[in-house]
């Protein structure tokens, strides 16, 4: 199996997928190596590329969800109590702070801006006034500095995740992660993790990388993930990830 990364690995840094980039990968798929995505970004912030890709598998969300061509096959939540709780110490924080929650496919956002967004224009608006119901995935909001981000991650014993060069925090299940996710998956489909190719750029990258039997970097990545890697790739502008399946997977004839 091959496991990527979407943002500034296997897309472009304007978001784009080339079409060179999108026929190596049904190549592959054409040859019985599946194909998996794994990302931050939430479901709805992701299609467009699932749809352009087709991928066999979609870990998104920060690892909490799994989805086989669209189809929920898992998910890692939070205690709706606790999930609430996280929600009104953010607004406590700041009463205007915008906040994204994931349950399953669905985003709440308490945006007025919604249908302007690129990404969550498929979010549906919730100014948290009352307490969730369902199930909850992942909570991001931004915040000042990472110190206030610790402390209500230890309050409410959560996994906390930043993002490259973003002031954006994301609040996750304390058991849960691209890793997490990508052994899970691997136990479903029973491929060992000696045979999956995983590739990223930042450090939530990192133990993926790690883990899988090959672990490549673009050349773009951050400097901690390129010495996790075992190896690094062209830069994601250069398709680094198509170029380095095609001259070490397809051309090795494997």
């Amino acid at each position: 199996m091959i496991l990527t990364d979407l943002d500034y690995t296997l897309l472009h840094s304007d978001g784009s997928i080339s079409g060179y980039t999108k026929q190596i990968l049904k190549t592959c798929q054409s040859r019985g190596i599946l194909i998996a995505i794994a990302t931050a970004r939430y479901w709805i912030g992701a299609e467009r590329y699932i749809e352009e890709i087709q991928p066999d598998y979609e870990i998104t969300t920060d690892g909490t969800l799994i989805h086989q061509r669209g189809i929920q096959v898992y998910s890692c939540s939070m205690d709706t109590a606790d999930a609430n709780r996280i929600i009104q110490e953010l607004k406590g924080q700041n009463p205007d702070t915008e906040i994204t929650v994931a349950s399953g496919r669905r985003v709440f956002w308490n945006s007025h801006h919604i249908s302007e967004s690129e990404k969550l224009y498929k979010a549906v608006f919730c100014d948290y006034e009352k307490p969730l119901s369902g199930p909850v995935n992942k909570i991001v909001a931004e915040l000042p500095d990472s110190r206030v981000a610790e402390e209500i991650a230890d309050r409410n014993h959560c996994r906390l995740q930043g993002y490259r060069g973003e002031d954006w925090y994301a609040f996750l299940p304390e058991k849960s992660g691209k890793i997490q996710a990508i052994v899970e998956l691997a136990k479903r489909l029973d491929i060992p993790l000696d045979d999956i190719v995983s590739f990223g750029d930042d450090v939530n990258d990192m133990e993926m990388l790690r883990i899988c039997g090959m672990g490549v970097a673009v050349s773009n990545a951050v400097a901690d993930v390129k010495a996790a890697a075992d190896c690094v790739a062209w830069s994601n502008d250069e398709d680094g990830v198509a170029h380095w399946i095609e001259k070490n997977i397809l051309a090795a004839g494997t």
